[in-house]
């Protein structure tokens, strides 16, 4: 290993260990399995905002998303961002105060939680299936974050794969084990800087070396489509797309996952004044568009990169996810102080990727030690013997997890897609009504679940490999959330009325809102 590459390493272990240590300074806070699960509600609003947009862009933002606008232009990317931005701000406006305010009343610390006693769901139906949801597509998501960690060692020091898959998954299983949600969220703040300084840097060399994005953008002018938010590009089969309005919905369907991601509504559970959402909101969102935008500025500019030969001729999306890492290869062919920037650059990636792991992590092992043994199983724990169940089931996930990112080649924006889809339509749905309509019952609730989760996978595996030509082959998350909707809507007017301590619930939950 040269000396330049022992500095970029130096840089990534010490970023490694300082997120070690926050896990362990807050272990000694974690006091109760809800201070595990969500911090106590001490969430500050800049942590709130910014753990939140963290754990939700996850190595999609710093990967997935730069190589997906290399590969295929403007459209799909541009369609892509936008679709979240909007998501992103909707979200903090009309769901985060109500789901505080709410869940607090209830007592309610995990989505399961809040699900079953919302609904007033004694047989813990609602429990039980919501947390199976939890983890079926949790664990694909945080296998994602551990093979883009994989595949970041293995890229830049030659390191195999599975070695550097399992030392980081080990790292972020270490800091959730010891520190819970106020670690993972205080790591979380402090990795949204840290990708934002990556961004920047990144973008910064490419405009250098590229002679200016007027350059960039006169370079891709000659792939017809390129540029067109309409069309499209295909680089590696050198062919021009089409983008019409059922794309494009579908694209900016991304956004309606907002409303059902278990990582995200915690943070809003998790505020300790629910008064400073309003700062959280325009911290979040402003985050979320200046990221996004320089993300897929940065996949332009890679066309150019890729004609001067400072990163590689990349065969496809998947392949392009690491432009971001052979930037910084390039920045630390230039000395030692380019190559400790070329570290923070690829601290920026882990921090990405971790910042969503370790979220996921938490989220899923509440399902199992909260949700499942101690709810639905009715297995009563001391709160010492529940902390360490929650913390047991961290490492469990962990461990399966790790097991699904030993395929190196998996693309992590197609396994992030699926998982998103799979949440916000199990989810988004049930959460909507249960916060805006008060007609909404157990099992209106319990069917919009099942159809949004059974839509995803049916869509996903079936009708859009036997109709890919076809009009029918949109995202997911489109059509599984609609039909989720309606499910809520028709079963819960079919069924028997709320019982009015529900309803009575609900209307104090929308007074203290309205109140403040």
């Amino acid at each position: 290993m040269t000396s330049i590459s022992i500095c970029i390493l130096v840089t990534m272990v010490l970023y490694l260990i300082g997120m070690i240590v926050i896990g362990a300074v807050f272990s000694k806070k974690n006091v109760k399995s809800d201070d595990f699960y969500l911090g106590g509600r001490k969430l500050g609003p800049l942590v709130t905002a910014m753990s939140a947009e963290a754990s939700d862009m996850s190595g999609w933002l710093l990967m997935g998303l730069p190589g997906l606008a290399l590969m295929t232009g403007l459209a799909e990317a541009s369609w892509t961002a936008i679709g979240l931005a909007v998501g992103t701000y909707l979200n903090w406006l009309f769901v985060a105060k109500r789901i505080r305010v709410y869940s607090h009343k209830l007592n309610a610390f995990t989505l399961p939680d809040f699900f079953a006693k919302r609904f007033g769901d004694k047989s813990h139906i609602l429990t039980c299936i919501s947390a199976i949801f939890v983890i079926i597509f949790f664990i694909p998501y945080t296998a994602s974050g551990f093979s883009a960690c994989g595949k970041l060692f293995n890229s830049l020091f030659g390191i195999d794969y599975l070695t550097a898959m399992i030392i980081s998954a080990a790292v972020i299983m270490i800091y959730c084990t010891l520190g819970g949600f106020l670690a993972a969220s205080t790591s979380d703040f402090i990795q949204s800087i840290i990708m934002t300084v990556a961004l920047v840097i990144v973008l910064g060399v490419a405009e250098a070396v590229t002679g200016g994005f007027g350059q960039v953008f006169h370079n891709v002018q000659s792939l017809t489509g390129y540029t067109d938010l309409f069309k499209g590009f295909d680089v590696a089969s050198s062919t021009t797309g089409s983008y019409g309005a059922l794309p494009v919905a579908s694209t900016l369907a991304w956004g309606l996952g907002y409303f059902g991601m278990p990582h995200i509504l915690l943070r809003f559970m998790a505020i300790e004044d629910k008064n400073k959402l309003k700062l959280s909101r325009r911290v979040a969102s402003v985050w979320v568009v200046i990221s996004m935008g320089v993300a897929v500025l940065i996949g332009v500019a890679g066309y150019s990169l890729m004609q001067k030969g400072i990163v590689p001729t990349y065969a496809d999306s998947s392949a392009s996810e690491t432009i971001v890492v052979d930037v910084a290869n390039f920045i630390s062919s230039h000395g030692y102080i380019p190559a400790i920037t070329a570290g923070v650059i690829l601290a920026g990636i882990l921090a990405s990727t971790m910042s969503t792991a370790d979220s996921q992590l938490l989220a899923a092992a509440s399902s199992i030690s909260q949700n499942l043994v101690q709810e639905v199983f009715g297995v009563k724990l001391s709160e010492k013997k529940s902390m360490w169940l929650a913390r047991i089931s961290v490492l469990v996930i962990s461990v399966i997890a790790v097991f699904l990112a030993m395929n190196p080649n998996s693309s992590v924006f197609r396994i992030v897609s699926f998982a998103w889809a799979g949440f916000g339509a199990t989810f988004g749905p049930v959460v909507l009504a249960a916060l805006f309509w008060k007609r909404a019952n157990k099992w209106g609730a319990l069917a919009g679940m099942v159809t949004g989760g059974a839509v995803v996978f049916i869509w996903k595996f079936i009708i859009r490999v036997k109709f890919a030509d076809t009009v029918l082959n949109i995202y997911e998350l489109l059509p599984a959330f609609i039909l989720a909707l309606v499910a809520i809507v028709v079963v819960s007017l079919l069924t028997k009325k709320p019982d009015d301590e529900i309803v009575a619930g609900y209307d104090a939950a929308v007074a203290a809102v309205k109140a403040e």
